[in-house]
Formats: structure tokens, sequence, C-alpha cells
């Protein structure tokens, strides 16, 4: 780790797309104010959560899949880590990028423009302002803090194990803060582990989407199986909330299904499941496609596409004008992908090199 960052801080070619990629996020986020002039902030901070919601999968994903290599081993790891390491160590970028959120909770959050929305005790003891930070910053100060260690040196196998007891327990209270909590009144007990296993797959997709000719063979079928299972998880996660919402027949359950039921987000996400779950699963079904580079690059894009979808239908039918919201966050999403493009392609320069060594 010591390595990795002073050759971060030493390394001239390393800094110019670096300080380029901190400039541009930051530069974005102090736009926020003066946009806000323009339209409704709401719209532009729900617009930044959702686009939030989608990039961050990858680096949280490439963190805990680090985690993961480190205690099971396989050389599936070793032949992505060129990959997961830089987007791994974008994960202190995570906490940048939620900033515009934390410091607009009453724009986007309901309960939060307005507590008399949830039960009194529950706005006292877990959700409000304060606690709601708290735990975010605790969660992303401990990610960033695993991700830095494990991206820059193996790390220790009692560290990963402790680290991975950690997340479940940080995703588990984030997940439902950050994403569920826009409905405060529908819960779903699967919820963080469908979105901890979407981090998964998106790190994944990611993964084998841009990795070098290192993956074939025995190591691209490793990938393409773990491609499947965390696919099936996150569909069976989100077919078991639905069956479970259904079978109960509970109106505030009920409320939540019916705002995503409406012709337009009915058509998301049956895009979503067609092109980012049924047809690369089919493919990967296929050994001929599962152990070629090029058909995981395929999958691994469906999956983000799907992965993109999939976010989407979970978030913005909990605001109004959707529309807006949807222009704001693909605008979004654009500007924290060319910034971690920048950042990570200086950051990947700086751990090959001390990986190298």
């Amino acid at each position: 780790m010591r390595t990795a960052v002073a050759r971060l801080a030493a390394t001239r070619i390393a800094h110019p797309p670096l300080l380029i990629g901190l400039a541009v996020l930051i530069l974005a986020e102090a736009l926020l104010p003066v946009l806000g002039l323009l339209m409704p902030i709401r719209l532009l901070l729900r617009g930044w959560l959702a686009a939030f919601a989608v990039w961050s999968c990858i680096p949280i994903g490439s963190m805990t899949l680090l985690l993961i290599h480190r205690l099971t081993g396989g050389e599936w790891g070793q032949a992505v880590a060129p990959v997961l390491r830089p987007a791994a160590m974008l994960t202190p970028l995570v906490a940048l990028a939620l900033l515009p959120v934390l410091l607009g909770l009453r724009d986007v959050y309901p309960w939060a423009a307005d507590p008399s929305t949830i039960p009194t005790d529950v706005g006292r003891w877990y959700l409000n302002e304060v606690a709601f930070v708290i735990r975010a910053s605790m969660a992303l100060a401990g990610w960033s803090l695993l991700a830095v260690i494990f991206a820059a040196g193996p790390g220790t196998q009692l560290l990963a194990g402790l680290g991975l007891a950690f997340f479940g327990l940080t995703i588990s209270l984030v997940a439902v803060d950050w994403y569920l909590s826009l409905e405060p009144h529908y819960v779903a007990t699967a919820f963080a582990a469908m979105i901890a296993v979407q981090q998964l797959l998106a790190a994944l997709a990611f993964a084998v989407l841009i990795s070098g000719p290192t993956i074939d063979g025995k190591v691209a079928g490793d990938l393409g199986g773990l491609l499947i299972a965390t696919l099936l998880g996150v569909v069976y996660l989100e077919l078991m909330t639905f069956i479970v919402a259904w079978y109960g027949d509970l109106p505030d359950k009920s409320a939540w299904f019916i705002k995503r039921a409406d012709s337009g987000w009915v058509a998301v996400l049956i895009v979503a499941i067609l092109f980012g779950a049924v047809l690369p699963f089919s493919m990967l079904l296929i050994k001929s496609i599962r152990d070629s580079q090029r058909g995981l690059r395929i999958a691994g894009s469906l999956i983000l596409f799907g992965t993109t979808l999939h976010i989407a239908w979970l978030l913005v039918p909990a605001f109004e004008a959707q529309g807006a919201i949807v222009a704001v966050a693909c605008a979004v999403l654009a500007i924290l992908v060319l910034a971690s493009l920048l950042i990570g392609s200086a950051l990947q320069r700086v751990l090959e090199a001390s990986h190298a060594e």
C-alpha cells in the first residue's frame, strides 16, 4: 500500500489524468447550486442519486471481489486483478460523489423534508439526518480503507474475512438508507442483499469487458460461471421480493410495485430482463461462448446495460418529473464515468508498477 501511494505521489505521468478527473467531479458538484437557480435543485439531486446508484456498483463491487478472492484464491482473480484493483481504488471517490446527496437530504428524501411521514420512534432512533450521515460515513470510510489496502497489496486473509463481515453489515444499512428509504413505507428484507449481488455482478461484467488477453480457456470459464451465479442471484432476489409482496397483498408493498407497473416502466423492466439477464444467461450456458473472451465481453456489456435499466426501474419511479430526472441522471453518469476513466487510468499505471516489483 505504501509503495502504491508513494508512486502515485511521485509519478508525473499519473498526475495529469488524476487531477483532471478529480477536477471534473468537483466542478460538477460545485455547479449544482448554480444549476439549481435554473431548475429545481431536487431534480438535480435526485438525478444525481440515480446516476450514483448505477456508477458506484463497479468500485464497491470490485472492492468486494478483491476480498473474496483473497479468501478463496483462483486464477480468475489474478486474471481480472489489473481491472479490479484500480476500479476498487475508486471507492474513496464514491464518498466524494455522494457528498451532494448528503448535503441535500431534504431535497431527495421525503422523510428528511417532513419527519411526520414516518413513525416517530423510527425517525428518532434510526431514520434521521444525523444517523443517516453517520452510517454513510462509517460505511464509506471502511470500504475505502479496505479498497486501498487490497488494491495496493494482498492484505491478510483475516482482514479479508473481517472486511467481508463489515461489508455485509454496512451494505444492509446503507442500501436501505440510500435507495429504499426514498419510499420509507415500503420494506423489503432482501433489498440490501440484491444491491450487494448487483454490485458484484456489475464489477464482474466490467472486468470481463475491458480485461486483456489473459482471459481465455479455464479462466474464462470460471468467470463465466461467476457471472451466471451472480446474475441468477440478482434475478432470484428480485423475483422472490415480488412474490412475497404479491402473496402478502399489503397496501404499502402493492403501492411500490404499482408505481413501477405503468406501460413505460414495465417496458424498461422487460428490456432489462431480456437483454440484461435472459440473453447473457443463455449465451453463458454455451461452453464455447463462456470460454471465449469475445463471448464474455458481449455478455458483460449486456449485463451492464441491464444493470443500468434495473437500477433506474428501482429508483426513478419514486420521484415526480421522471423524464427530467432521467435526463439529469444520464448527464451525471457521463461525468462520473469520465472522471473514473481519467483517475482509473492513473491508478492503473501506479498499481501495475507496484505489483510488478
